[in-house]
């Protein structure tokens, strides 16, 4: 779900929120997404707003894992943002039903800064978002072979 706001009650203007859960079968969190993230934010792309990590055991118990608090996640710690209590108990319940014992994921929430200006314009010109969706990476490949294929 993409959240677009065009103003945040300050007069700032605010990029569409979105949130991502990534699953990370086998427990694997290897850090290795923290540099193309930390990229999109030093380029001023997006903001992170919260991040958390869920862990679910073998036998299904859930363990929530901070990332200042969890040597396992510190590697993100290294990200510039302002995390905060937006990630609350109903979400980390969501994502934990959605992972297999034995894996994780990660639970994320930003602001498209890139956006702001087509939020703020869509919103001057008196419009709003009626519905927003991310399409999956494999739907645009399966999309692009078959139009490939067709021509």
């Amino acid at each position: 779900m993409a959240i677009g706001a065009a103003d945040g009650g300050d007069g700032m203007s605010v990029g569409p929120v979105e949130y991502i859960i990534i699953g990370f079968p086998g427990n694997r969190f290897t850090g290795e997404i923290v540099p193309a993230l930390a990229d999109v934010v030093e380029r001023g792309l997006i903001r992170i707003i919260d991040l958390v990590f869920v862990s679910k055991d073998e036998a299904g118990e859930v363990t929530v894992l901070e990332v200042d608090e969890d040597a396992d996640v510190a590697v993100f710690n290294s990200l510039d943002g302002d995390v905060g209590d937006y990630i609350g108990p109903e979400d980390i319940e969501h994502a934990a039903a959605g992972i297999e014992p034995g894996s994780s994921a990660a639970l994320l929430i930003w602001e498209d800064l890139w956006a702001a200006p087509l939020a703020d314009a869509i919103h001057g010109a008196g419009g709003v978002v009626i519905e927003g969706a991310r399409i999956p990476r494999e739907l645009i490949t399966a999309a692009e072979e078959l139009a490939s294929t067709a021509g």
